[in-house]
């Protein structure tokens, strides 16, 4: 059995945007975002505050925060990987943070320069302070279903990592297929796992690099995942791991949701309009289909 509805979380200005080559400017991006909110979309990954010079795309964080529309029940969150990042996060008036901790090695080195016990500590330092300020804090790990470097990755020490950032406060636990690689088999047997050590919501972010992503987004939805990261047009990807192309689209999920019975409270007619416009920016088509193919009934 399936619930009755999902969240979606709309990913598309900051995981979309940080692995595009064309650097989008601020106006472009908070007209982006305001489109996202007439969309429906209530909980806007809008940012992240990493090193510019890791993530140039981002670079205007603080710019783009200080002038997003600011609705009741609209949510903006940061996506931050140390302390340093939740300093500019605190500053920039964030309703959210996401912390990320990696599942490898060497993907952890890669991606933030630490030891994924490090990255483990240093989560529990980000949380301990983000709730003191009133935020909500979501742990995602990251390369949860594969890693690029060092290949499987065993549920059971997702699981183990999980849990630490349960002890440590976390409000939400993401599970991200970084690259791309999982199939629903995998999203059931990570859900089990994950659910031996925890009941906090979990939320589930998806690529679709080999065209699983729609299949297992439904798979977590029917294994009771709260929330489904998307970005609108299917844009974006991870710049610290190889060919990790393709966000399932916010637009496409919608629709196989809808379809599913699963209400998400979003307008696809606003969603596909706000694809349209990145799409105008970054110069190119977006990947997702159902711009082009039309909604169903028309």
């Amino acid at each position: 059995m399936h619930p009755p509805a999902v969240s979606l979380v709309e990913v598309g200005p900051r995981d979309g945007l940080q692995n595009e080559s064309v650097l989008v400017g601020t106006d472009d991006k908070v007209a982006y975002i305001e489109a996202l909110a007439d969309a429906g979309l209530t909980r806007i990954e809008a940012v992240s505050f990493v090193h510019p010079r890791l993530v140039p795309q981002m670079a205007d964080a603080e710019q783009v925060m200080a002038r997003v529309p600011r609705r009741d029940g609209l949510s903006y969150i940061g996506l931050i990987v140390n302390e340093r990042g939740l300093d500019r996060a605190l500053d920039s008036g964030v309703d959210e943070v996401n912390v990320t901790v990696v599942a490898t090695e060497t993907f952890s080195q890669r991606n933030q320069g630490m030891t994924i016990a490090a990255a483990l500590d240093s989560f529990a330092a980000i949380s301990a302070r983000a709730h003191t300020a009133g935020l909500r804090v979501t742990a995602t790990v990251g390369a949860s279903f594969g890693c690029p470097f060092e290949g499987e990755v065993s549920p059971d020490h997702v699981a183990a990592m999980v849990r630490r950032c349960a002890e440590a406060g976390a409000d939400e636990i993401a599970l991200a297929d970084t690259i791309g690689v999982g199939v629903p088999a995998d999203v059931r047997r990570l859900v089990e796992a994950v659910r031996a050590v925890t009941d906090l919501p979990l939320r589930f972010h998806f690529h679709n690099t080999r065209n699983t992503g729609y299949a297992n987004a439904l798979a977590a939805v029917e294994a009771g995942a709260s929330a489904l990261d998307a970005s609108s047009g299917g844009i974006g990807g991870c710049p610290f791991a190889p060919a990790a192309t393709g966000n399932i689209a916010t637009e496409d999920l919608a629709y196989a949701l809808r379809r599913s019975d699963i209400r998400t409270g979003v307008d696809l007619k606003q969603l596909t309009t706000a694809a349209a416009y990145i799409g105008e920016r970054l110069g190119a088509p977006v990947p997702a289909l159902l711009g082009k193919a039309g909604d169903f009934p028309s």
